[in-house]
């Protein structure tokens, strides 16, 4: 999919973003440009999280080493997707994300509300870093790449292999690129709005 938001009317945007959107498992040899990953970045991180945290940190995998230094710590069905992707990204969360705050959010003290709370640290970060990894992949989307989100990976040994000081901790994989029909299977169902949605 080479079509970039920009060029699309409204009803071929959704198309891109949402409706023919899938998750690739194969990959075109196209060269993914680091300006694209920077634009997808820069689009992102505009889009809100609580008290403008912005815990995720974003590791992108491109050269044949590090995709050699990525393998053994990925699950089996999770290898040949992501040594063929174009880029993988690790997507992990800052879980000393409040030290920004001061600089994130200077109208008030919003470090003092995370020092020393844990529980409140962890459960920010994870879910922050969440909702970024969903915009990133919605900005990809919007610029022509495909992506292929995944779990499946030993986290514990990831992170000590990246990040061995603690500070970051893994959240999820993210192959990038240009994906090719290869493999893919009909959409799978999907729930109507009023099996899971209430109005009250």
């Amino acid at each position: 999919m080479s079509q970039s938001l920009k060029d699309l009317n409204v009803e071929q945007a959704y198309d891109l973003m949402f409706l023919n959107a899938r998750t690739y498992n194969t990959w075109s040899d196209q060269h993914v440009d680091d300006a694209v990953l920077k634009q997808a970045y820069d689009l992102m991180k505009m889009a809100p999280t609580s008290a403008n945290c912005a815990p995720l940190r974003l590791t992108f995998v491109t050269s044949a080493a590090e995709k050699e230094r990525l393998k053994p710590f990925l699950a089996e069905g999770n290898i040949d997707k992501t040594m063929s992707a174009p880029v993988t990204a690790l997507m992990a969360s800052d879980m000393q994300f409040y030290e920004h705050l001061p600089f994130l959010f200077p109208h008030t003290d919003a470090k003092s509300w995370f020092t020393g709370n844990d529980q409140l640290i962890t459960d920010t970060a994870l879910r922050n870093a969440t909702l970024q990894a969903g915009y990133f992949i919605l900005a990809a989307r919007s610029l022509g790449l495909d992506c292929g989100p995944m779990s499946g990976f030993d986290e514990q040994a990831l992170n000590q292999e990246y990040y061995p000081d603690g500070r970051f901790k893994i959240n999820l994989l993210c192959n990038l690129g240009y994906g090719t029909d290869e493999g893919l299977h009909p959409r799978t169902p999907r729930f109507d709005f009023d099996q899971v949605c209430e109005i009250i």
